[in-house]
């Protein structure tokens, strides 16, 4: 039988299995040499659990992964990094990807603006994601006009690539002075809410074909800005965009009422309008670039 898991997660398991069997691991009995063909040799599974280390109990070292649904890569910018040949991250302790800007479709495009933007690493499993959460600077503890963004691999943080363009985004905009406390939280389970696939209910359901929809999530971001926190969620597709469907708005609304309701614990009746807020909106990217009044979304 093929196995489900990558590579790099079924090497960890590989190993944590061996370390667990090794001839001298003291949850094996003395005697497993005389078992006789067909007999079950008995483990202590209580201390064989006590070799198994996740990230949480050893962050450095950890030898279990449980893999995520899609690899996701994390990117940032700052003043600091613009116009500077080296990146000049708040990151600590996380060794940066290396190579070029993934070539997907449109990234010609967006070559000038991306040029300031540092990509940071790449993870594909629950533990990984924990380490590079505990070893990267909090929202509110970023730079003016800082921003980090958070985006499935291979897709790079601009309305041009190919799995944005005819995408939008919710957002919300939240007075500074009132969230800094609550800032971190909040990009906290929308980053959670992302890599575990739960904006989009609908990706429990069954296509015709028998296969789940594609997920609409394409990235999140957190920005900085000097009087507020702006926290962003994008997607593929936008109501009115080619690949629309009867269903889509319904979908991309379901979105935003979780993101709202389940992520950012507001009620849904919630109005968080305000000289610097916003309530939970969608506009796409296609309206954004239009100067004048956008369509919106309003959750």
């Amino acid at each position: 039988m093929v196995s489900a898991l990558n590579g790099p997660t079924l090497a960890a398991s590989r190993a944590a299995l061996s370390a667990a069997m090794a001839d001298d691991n003291p949850n094996i009995s003395d005697d497993a040499e005389s078992i006789e063909p067909g007999e079950i040799q008995e483990v202590n599974m209580e201390a064989q659990a006590e070799g198994i280390r996740t990230v949480f109990s050893d962050p450095t070292n950890f030898n279990v992964k449980h893999p995520l649904y899609s690899p996701w890569t994390l990117w940032f910018d700052s003043p600091m990094t613009k116009n500077r040949n080296l990146p000049q991250t708040p990151i600590s302790a996380v060794p940066q990807t290396p190579g070029p800007l993934p070539q997907t479709p449109g990234v010609a495009a967006a070559q000038g603006w991306m040029e300031d933007i540092k990509r940071v690493i790449s993870f594909d499993s629950v533990e990984e994601f924990w380490g590079l959460y505990n070893n990267i600077v909090p929202p509110s503890a970023l730079p003016q006009k800082a921003n980090y963004y958070l985006f499935k691999e291979g897709i790079i943080p601009a309305w041009e690539d190919e799995a944005n363009k005819h995408g939008g985004k919710w957002s919300i905009q939240l007075p500074k002075d009132k969230n800094k406390p609550h800032v971190d939280k909040m990009w906290l389970y929308t980053m959670l809410a992302a890599i575990g696939e739960t904006f989009d209910p609908s990706l429990t359901t069954l296509d015709p074909s028998g296969s789940p929809p594609n997920s609409l999530i394409t990235g999140v971001i957190v920005s900085t800005r000097p009087q507020f926190y702006r926290i962003s969620i994008w997607t593929r597709l936008a109501p009115g965009m080619p690949d629309d469907d009867d269903g889509l708005r319904e979908r991309i609304e379901g979105v935003g009422r979780h993101f709202k309701v389940n992520v950012l614990g507001y009620t849904e009746s919630a109005k968080l309008a305000g000289p610097l807020a916003t309530d939970v909106e969608f506009v796409s990217h296609k309206d954004s670039e239009k100067k004048g009044k956008s369509k919106k979304i309003t959750i």
